[in-house]
């Protein structure tokens, strides 16, 4: 038995103590209940109700709030309950600080590869019970990306299948990558809350274990000093003995406090040693105090909410009781302090509430922006790339506008799915009539590729080369195709013309080796030319003008990239033609001539029909220029012959009557030289 006292002390309350004589009876104990109305525990102790603090009920007051529940209502927890029940939950969970430390970003803008890089980071370099929050939020909101982007290809699979969806597949390589760090999560998880489980349940052993030291102290025999020693010790050991599982957490607190009340308000201590325990735990009660009035100062509410949770546990698990005198009025400092940081954090989540209702208001604006393009009538490709790009930046700003209220977020993200589904159900439309056009443009193609091929080999390279370039222009002309035949049909078609023309180059080669040896010849020709002199009489010239010209159509065909040598031959040939005292026309008709056969000798027949078409033009309007002066004449009142304006009229119209007659011989022989070449053809 402890030491017996004689002092007479009073209590905390001012009552005076009763002197031991043996066993401490349970039932003579201030403020413990009749075993019949509670009943013992199993460890021989008061039960307390869940939550209560043996030595102060008033913690479970609503703070002020209790008068105004309904009877039948589920009852508010009071700010005090909610620390007491968050210091609870953490009890079991040894990174609850870490957690907070890292920050919770706004994942549901994150795209799905930076959500899963995201997780990979966090699952590599952080302890897996500081990041469950973050990892659940991020696999909801990966998840509900995924589906979403499934529910597009299943949507586009049926458009282009009939609406038939059984042989939908789609593999994503980023899911099975997400899923592999998830599932490593999940194994660190589990292996954390199995030694979680081991650890809770020794130091729940380790904790019993105390009560039951404690109360061998309180009925044992040991002096007042060695008691006194012997508590502060058993407290120290219970501060660092760990979490246990929160369904034990209250009652196996409740019950240690118990006899930590009773080792102090029912041994006879000396005045001085526990008078200065209890100033002790005053003034760090006090301290607390202080520290939780500069919390509200705390701009960051959830930083000091974390550390209010901190201080309730200190208050709580560390510190022991103060005197009767001063441990309501304390408490209830507390307590006040509490609510008022707990109103200023609800004040915080209620601004919060206001920022996700603004959120709300622009993700609706979004979805109403998402329906009005869904309606848009779009007929063309280009128009629909601009309409998915609009689309592409409206995903983006709805997944960054931020989070709206938990109770609309499923009908918020139900709502934007359909607007969105609905714009790709007509954008699907649209191109599943492309894609009949891209395949009825595939045929085409594809009988252009098998007359390619038949004409590949021919050797008619004159009747075939217009064809190839025929084949070539009309290719040009036909849209797109599939783009899975895009190349193959491509490469086809182009094996088929370049194994063609390879083979004229090579034919055309051989032949421009005698062109090239023709433009030499003429380029020699032509230096020799510069040098000849006209001898004055006009015949003999007009010969050997008509002899040179003879001689350099001899000499053959020069490279169509060295023609420009004709045009040098024809300058020297013109101004020899203007030393002759030839006339006009007949000037005029040696040197079309010579144009003819070079024209002739080409081989584009379309230049001769050009030179037959502008020579009937010419003809044309010579024809209405005499027309016209002959009905000026017919305008002009007494019009007589020796009158000088007529007499310059009719000079105009001999003049023009000239004319018409040298291109009317050009006409001429240009149409013989057609016929000559027709009748060579066949």
């Amino acid at each position: 038995m402890l030491e017996e006292k004689n002092d007479n002390l009073q209590d905390a309350d001012g009552k005076e103590l009763k002197e031991l004589n043996g066993a401490i009876d349970k039932n003579e104990l201030a403020n413990v209940p009749n075993e019949e109305n509670k009943g013992l525990n199993e460890f021989g102790d008061i039960h307390e109700t869940e939550g209560q603090m043996p030595f102060a009920p008033e913690e479970l007051l609503s703070a002020g709030n209790e008068n105004n529940e309904q009877e039948g209502t589920p009852k508010k927890k009071s700010a005090v309950e909610a620390i007491e029940d968050s210091n609870a939950e953490d009890s079991e969970d040894d990174s609850a600080s870490e957690r907070h430390n890292i920050p919770m970003q706004n994942y549901e803008a994150f795209s799905m590869e930076k959500l899963t890089d995201e997780l990979e980071k966090l699952v590599a370099h952080e302890k897996v019970m500081s990041v469950k929050e973050h990892v659940e939020e991020i696999k909801k909101e990966f998840y509900s990306k995924y589906n979403h982007l499934i529910e597009e290809k299943r949507d586009e699979y049926s458009h282009d299948n009939d609406g038939d969806t059984s042989g939908f597949e789609y593999h994503f390589p980023l899911k099975s990558r997400f899923d592999s760090a998830y599932s490593e999560y999940r194994d660190k998880r589990n292996a954390h809350f199995k030694s979680l489980q081991n650890n809770l349940k020794n130091n729940l052993d380790k904790r019993l274990a105390l009560i039951d030291e404690l109360k061998k102290v309180i009925d044992g025999d040991e002096s007042i000093s060695d008691s006194l020693k012997h508590v502060n010790t058993i407290r120290e050991q219970w501060k660092t003995a760990g979490p246990i599982p929160r369904d034990k957490y209250n009652h196996v607190w409740n019950n240690f406090h118990f006899h930590i009340e009773r080792f102090y308000d029912h041994l006879h201590l000396d005045r001085e040693a526990r008078d200065l325990d209890f100033k002790h735990n005053l003034e760090q009660k006090q301290k607390i105090i202080e520290r939780v009035e500069e919390l509200l100062q705390e701009e960051d509410t959830n930083k000091a909410f974390r550390e209010l949770q901190s201080l309730h546990k200190i208050w709580k698990e560390e510190i022991g009781p103060v005197d009767r005198e001063h441990r309501e009025e304390i408490w209830n400092q507390f307590s006040e302090l509490t609510k008022q940081l707990h109103d200023k954090r609800e004040a915080f989540f209620a601004q919060l509430r206001g920022k996700e209702e603004e959120n709300l208001a622009k993700k609706k604006e979004i979805i109403a922006k998402i329906e009005e393009i869904a309606k848009e009538k779009v007929s063309s490709h280009n128009a629909w790339q601009g309409q998915i790009e609009k689309i592409e930046a409206l995903r983006s700003a709805f997944f960054e506008a931020g989070k709206v209220p938990i109770e609309v977020n499923e009908d918020t993200w139900a709502h934007f799915k359909a607007a969105v589904r609905e714009f790709n159900a007509n954008k699907n439309s649209f191109y599943k009539d492309i894609k009949k056009e891209q395949q009825d443009n595939l045929t085409k193609k594809m009988e252009l590729v098998e007359k390619a091929e038949s004409l590949k080999d021919s050797e008619d390279f004159s009747a075939t080369t217009p064809i190839m370039k025929k084949i070539q222009e009309d290719w040009k002309k036909i849209g797109h195709v599939p783009r899975k035949y895009s190349d193959k049909v491509w490469k086809e078609f182009k094996a088929a013309c370049n194994h063609y023309f390879d083979r004229l180059h090579a034919v055309r080669n051989e032949v421009n080796k005698e062109e090239i040896e023709a433009f030499d010849k003429k380029k020699e020709y032509l230096e020799d030319l510069k040098s000849f002199e006209l001898t004055g009489d006009h015949k003999t010239d007009l010969d050997a003008i008509k002899q040179h010209i003879d001689n350099w159509k001899n000499l053959g065909r020069v490279p169509q990239s060295r023609r420009h040598i004709e045009g040098k031959f024809n300058k020297i040939l013109d101004a020899l033609f203007d030393k002759l005292s030839l006339s006009k026309k007949e000037a005029e008709m040696v040197k079309f001539n010579n144009r003819l056969e070079q024209l002739a000798d080409s081989d584009d027949s379309r230049k001769l029909e050009n030179e037959q078409i502008f020579i009937m033009r010419k003809i044309d309007e010579v024809q209405s220029e005499i027309l016209q002066l002959e009905n000026n004449i017919q305008f002009i009142s007494n019009a007589k012959d020796d009158n000088p304006f007529i007499k310059e009229i009719h000079k105009n119209i001999d003049r023009h009557k000239e004319e018409l007659k040298t291109w009317k011989e050009k006409l001429k022989q240009i149409r013989t030289i057609q016929k000559e070449n027709n009748d060579n053809n066949e």
